[in-house]
């Protein structure tokens, strides 16, 4: 497939890091207008004491509020395990659109039958306000944004490019970090490899690349952009050169040594849900489930 990438488009990108989940969340404004994307934002959780927070969600509504932006959208690159999602809770502040992957039902479908959601859990995507296929576009003011499906790390992965920037989710990790694992329910490392190959070949080298995630490798500082050129030459998993047997054998080799997620068991039954908290009980009390020896 060909995508419609103009590199002469050059979003302001600004990138906020939550040290409690490692995660990246952006905000991407069109060069021409105060229109801005909103992408993977991160709702607080105190686990233990089983308690929501917005301290990071508020610190992105402050940015857009100080600097006169509008969000038009509020991407997902997919149904994270690892942390919440704030997208309603900034969708209800600053209004905007929520955008995920059309294969997000394939996740739903997963997910529902392992937290025992019932018929009253919709597994259509309706709780999103527009599910991306392949090949999908969307402006963000005057800037139009692509959508790549890039699965291997879960289903419903996707690239979305706003002109010279890609945000690849967990599809690639900066070059010395490799990349994320495959070894969800609905995840492949073959698939991941090719995904991963399809970004680095179908996208110009000079392409800024922007994570999801770091976790600053042998200590280095945290770090979350970099381009297609650098991953092609020193990402350790699938710099040029690398085989996708190779791949696959690394991969999966890293895999069996990963515990899960520390907030997989929250973070799936929101995120399935667009950010939104499972529907309160009678009582007008909200509870997660812990489901025993399933994932």
């Amino acid at each position: 497939m060909s995508y419609p990438i103009d590199l002469r488009v050059q979003p302001k990108v600004a990138g906020f890091f939550d040290p409690d989940t490692s995660t990246i969340s952006y905000v991407v404004k069109d060069p021409s207008s105060p229109s801005c994307a909103i992408v993977d934002p991160v709702l607080d959780i105190d686990y233990a004491a089983g308690r929501i927070g917005t301290r990071s969600a508020d610190v992105l509504i402050d940015y857009v509020r100080m600097n006169g932006l509008q969000p038009e959208w509020l991407i997902e690159t997919h149904a994270h395990a690892d942390h919440l999602s704030a997208a309603p809770y900034i969708q209800d502040k600053l209004g905007g659109k929520i955008g995920i992957g059309e294969h997000i039902l394939i996740v739903q479908e997963t997910f529902g039958k392992v937290f025992n959601e019932g018929t009253e859990f919709r597994r259509d995507g309706s709780q999103f306000d527009r599910l991306f296929k392949d090949g999908d576009t969307y402006n963000v003011g005057q800037m139009t944004a692509v959508v790549m499906h890039t699965p291997g790390h879960t289903p419903a992965c996707a690239t979305h490019v706003m002109g010279d920037a890609a945000f690849v989710g967990d599809t690639l990790f900066m070059p010395d970090g490799g990349t994320a694992r495959a070894d969800f329910p609905g995840g492949d490392a073959r698939t991941l490899y090719q995904s991963i190959r399809k970004i680095l070949e179908t996208l110009p080298r000079e392409t800024r690349l922007f994570m999801c995630h770091d976790y600053g490798p042998d200590g280095r500082a945290v770090r979350w952009e970099t381009t297609v050129g650098e991953e092609r030459l020193h990402n350790i998993h699938v710099r040029d050169g690398m085989t996708e047997d190779e791949f696959v054998a690394l991969r999966e080799t890293r895999d069996r040594t990963l515990g899960m997620p520390r907030l997989i068991i929250p973070s799936l039954q929101v995120n399935i849900r667009a950010g939104h908290l499972p529907p309160a009980d009678a009582t007008g009390k909200t509870f997660l489930k812990v489901p025993i020896n399933v994932l």
